[in-house]
């Protein structure tokens, strides 16, 4: 599975944007993803999970009520829509794959990533 995250930009406080994780591989619809973001000089964070149906979502604290987590199987891709976006959630926005059963709440449980998309939120 390979994995193309989009979306990110430069944009004020207050704003939204929505990022996209195109998926390739016959197998998507039957694995659960995540997003994950990574700050300069701090670890990889967990944002956001989404079950393999899009059945149950699980959000990080810090974006709850925010970010809304999505998927289209039929189209091989997962969103992050991001609103009221703080100068905090500027990092490196990761898309994530889980080759394995279950839910995945840490950077350890994703076997694919892709390549990171750039948000930047300014005050």
């Amino acid at each position: 599975v390979q994995l193309q995250a989009s979306g990110g930009g430069l944009v004020q406080a207050g704003d939204s944007l929505r990022l996209s994780c195109a998926a390739s591989g016959r197998t998507f619809g039957s694995l659960a993803m995540g997003w994950f973001r990574q700050a300069p000089g701090k670890e990889r964070e967990f944002v956001a999970h989404i079950s393999a149906n899009g059945g149950y979502t699980y959000y990080a604290d810090s974006v709850k009520g925010r970010f809304t987590i999505s998927r289209d199987n039929a189209k091989n891709t997962m969103e992050l829509q991001m609103n009221s976006l703080k100068p905090e959630d500027t990092a490196v926005y990761y898309c994530g794959i889980r080759l394995r059963s279950g839910l995945g709440f840490s950077k350890q449980d994703y076997d694919h990533w892709g390549q990171g998309t750039q948000v930047t939120v300014s005050s």
